[in-house]
């Protein structure tokens, strides 16, 4: 299939799961979108500093800005969710915005992971990152972005490793490349998913 086949169409959220200012997180998931904007489709970063969220809550209908959050994710052909590594995991942040999305935002929908850390490798993050949109039913490219030691990879015009940078790039293309992907049927783990009903 070519990357630029049927890709005209295909819009991508970057959902920037990071506050920092100057956030390595949102530079590579702009350097991503790039690569989106080469396979020919269009994208933009989710930038949740620009949102009020407030801790989700089942008992709370669509506080602060959650409804305008939950809409552009669900209109996306497809996303990436990028990630600072916390603790061995993704961050809070991500994972409050997530918590308010469900199987209409996500369900057979293709996904870019991309994790960056300050240490080594974010394979944590990325592999929790994965189970939940697995949990989801969502499509998860097999291909990901991990930027470790990640201050040394980025200078003032970008990521500084060729290589890596390649790597963030075709994230963007194989999220649009993959965009139209047949579902698979439901996983084991998205059925017995009961999300905020639990």
């Amino acid at each position: 299939m070519s990357e630029t086949t049927t890709s005209e169409s295909i819009h991508v959220v970057a959902v920037c799961g990071s506050l920092r200012d100057g956030s390595y997180t949102r530079r590579a998931l702009t350097r991503a979108l790039d690569g989106v904007r080469a396979a020919g489709g269009t994208g933009e970063v989710l930038d949740l500093r620009q949102y009020r969220l407030p801790p989700f809550d089942a008992d709370e209908e669509r506080p602060g800005d959650s409804v305008a959050v939950v809409r552009r994710i669900r209109e996306a052909d497809a996303v990436l969710l990028g990630t600072p590594m916390y603790h061995g995991s993704y961050s809070g942040v991500l994972k409050n915005a997530l918590d308010y999305c469900g199987f209409d935002e996500f369900e057979g929908k293709t996904v870019g992971l991309l994790a960056v850390a300050g240490g080594g490798f974010p394979v944590a993050a990325l592999e929790h990152l994965r189970s939940v949109c697995r949990a989801l039913d969502a499509w998860v490219l097999p291909h990901q972005a991990a930027l470790p030691n990640v201050s040394a990879k980025f200078d003032e015009a970008g990521i500084v490793d060729d290589g890596l940078d390649e790597r963030v790039r075709i994230l963007g293309r194989r999220v649009v490349q993959y965009a139209r992907i047949e579902p698979d049927p439901s996983t084991f783990e998205a059925d017995e998913n009961v999300g905020a009903d639990g």
